[in-house]
């Protein structure tokens, strides 16, 4: 059943066996795994069934590093978690979420890749890649683009390539975990979910080796416990180390935190609008379909660029994916960059040694720059000057890409309390010269295959620095609680189980030693699914 807390009684005590902490699509995974087991389990929820601007102020917090999204908007509290922010247009009209697993490189322990490695293989997590395949309710594990269709020779980008390949990417509707497996948990006898039940406090013995409790507080503020065997943390990668940190009732400077790794190592994935890519057919343009979101027997699919994992190991590079953003003339138009160039110099009267250079590309594409102004006064007109059949002229380059796991860049807590009286966090993400030099070399691998295979032209950054202000996240929030066998490297272990905490299991991307350049949310089910056939079998 689903209940609202705000009924609960003042000081109440629950019990279980199992108390999962967050109903976000991993704390709602592992409780579907628990149906109909001997388990008896509690499901908390900070938020209700939607999600309410109240709630979401919880989430507030300070950006001290790279500028980053306010903290309340990166992610959300409600049955369902985040899943209520997955955005992707889809061809059906629904939105959803892109999907694909972690490549086989991604867990090794990369000698260029600082902190790098899993304490297992990709094919140890095969298995639960497929199941989390089932439960998206999207099409068979595989993301080889010819075991999806029938491609057109001449649609693949860099077919005769061995450096860059085309990979797939699959999207499922983002309303399954807050629909339909919303009426699997309420229906189950054995779980109960009680929403606005915001976890302020998990309580541990003398010695932190085993948690007793949780303290949780209502939404008017009442307060009550729940007592279990086992408990699972399960609230997003700047939650979990929140929550571990604010625990430092007994061990003082928080859960898991004896070696100072809670909330450090936090990852992103950095993106980046870099490349404008002008290929020499235009022709392509009337039959190219697999770089969009699209269907294919019958799931909806997306195809993206990405380096030969030979590439990576060739040139020590971190993992990165582009996808391809149709655009008109006037935004492929080498000429756009320099009439910015050239604006930027008459102010301050700062010429720069290229001034020239883009003075003269202005005058030679002025013609381009002219009819794109004029498409974008005239959109949806009807002048016979307006041909629509030149819509699009090219693309840019969308990156996706990895970050080394970086021990300064960290969730810490800060001064200032929510309304809760608890400490809201500070979030410092940064990024080494590694990740900025990576996908410099990276895009310039793709600019000599473009050329080397006379697709046409791409014109790319001109320098790191303009590059690096680009950037931006995804709100893929990763590595906060890292796993690691080593306790002085990690939070967690392989199992996902917190070091020298009997019964207290860490859920979701904060166990991620590294990112890889993937969407978390398969992987974060695949962990799910992999912890909860731990708990059945060993707890």
């Amino acid at each position: 059943m689903i209940l609202d807390a705000d009924n609960i009684e003042f000081n109440s005590a629950i019990k279980a066996d199992v108390c999962i902490i967050g109903a976000g699509p991993a704390g709602i995974t592992i409780a579907r795994e628990l149906i109909g087991t001997k388990f008896n389990v509690v499901l908390l929820e900070s938020g209700g069934r939607v999600p309410d601007e109240k709630i979401q102020q919880l989430n507030k917090g300070k950006n001290i590093g790279l500028p980053y999204y306010e903290l309340q908007e990166a992610r959300s509290r409600a049955f369902g978690g985040t899943s209520h922010k997955w955005h992707i247009k889809l061809c059906d009209g629904h939105e959803g979420v892109r999907l694909r697993g972690l490549d086989k490189i991604d867990f090794e322990k990369r000698s260029w890749v600082p902190n790098s490695g899993w304490p297992f293989t990709k094919e140890e997590l095969n298995y639960y890649y497929k199941r989390a395949h089932e439960i998206f309710k999207i099409g068979p594990y595989s993301y080889n683009v010819e075991d999806w269709e029938e491609i057109d020779s001449g649609e693949v980008f860099f077919k005769e390539s061995n450096i860059i390949e085309t990979t797939v990417f699959q999207f499922a509707r983002k309303n399954i975990f807050y629909q339909e497996y919303s009426d699997e948990i309420e229906k189950a006898k054995n779980i109960t979910t009680y929403l606005n039940s915001t976890v302020l406090n998990i309580t541990a013995n003398e010695n932190t080796a085993k948690i007793k409790k949780v303290v949780v507080a209502t939404s008017d503020k009442k307060e009550f416990i729940v007592k279990a065997g086992l408990f699972i943390l399960a609230t997003g990668g700047l939650e979990n180390p929140r929550l571990l940190l604010l625990s430092n009732n007994v061990m003082k400077c928080g859960l898991g935190n004896q070696n100072g790794l809670v909330g450090r190592y936090f990852m992103e994935h950095p993106h980046l609008w870099s490349g404008i890519f002008s290929p020499s057919d235009l022709n392509r343009f009337n039959y190219d379909n697999l770089y969009r979101v699209h269907n294919s027997k019958g799931t909806p699919i997306m195809g993206k660029l990405a380096l030969d994992e030979a590439v990576l190991r060739s040139e020590k590079l971190l993992n990165l994916t582009a996808s391809l953003q149709y655009e008109p003339m006037v935004v492929m138009n080498e000429a756009v960059r320099s009439l910015k160039k050239v604006k930027q110099s008459f102010p301050s009267n700062l010429f720069s040694v290229d001034f020239n250079k883009h003075l003269k590309n202005v005058a030679q594409n002025f013609d381009s720059l002219t009819y794109g102004g004029l498409r974008q006064l005239m959109a949806g007109e009807k002048e016979k000057w307006y041909d629509h059949k030149k819509e699009y002229h090219g693309y840019k380059l969308n990156l996706m890409t990895e970050q080394v796991p970086e021990p300064d860049s960290r969730v810490i807590l800060g001064s200032e309390k929510d309304r809760f009286g608890q400490r809201k966090i500070k979030l410092n993400w940064k990024l080494s010269p590694q990740d900025i030099d990576s996908i410099d070399r990276g895009l310039n691998i793709i600019k000599s295959e473009v050329y080397k295979y006379k697709l046409g032209k791409l014109y790319i950054a001109e320098n790191k620095e303009e590059m690096k202000e680009g950037i931006h996240g995804g709100w893929h929030h990763m590595g906060t609680t890292r796993m690691h066998e080593n306790p002085k490297q990690g939070v967690v272990d392989k199992n996902c189980k917190v070091h020298n905490v009997d019964n207290l299991f860490v859920a979701g991307s904060s166990v991620f030693p590294t990112g890889g350049y993937a969407n978390p949310t398969l992987t974060i089910l695949a962990l799910a699914l992999r912890l909860a056939d731990y708990i059945k079998i060993n707890m």
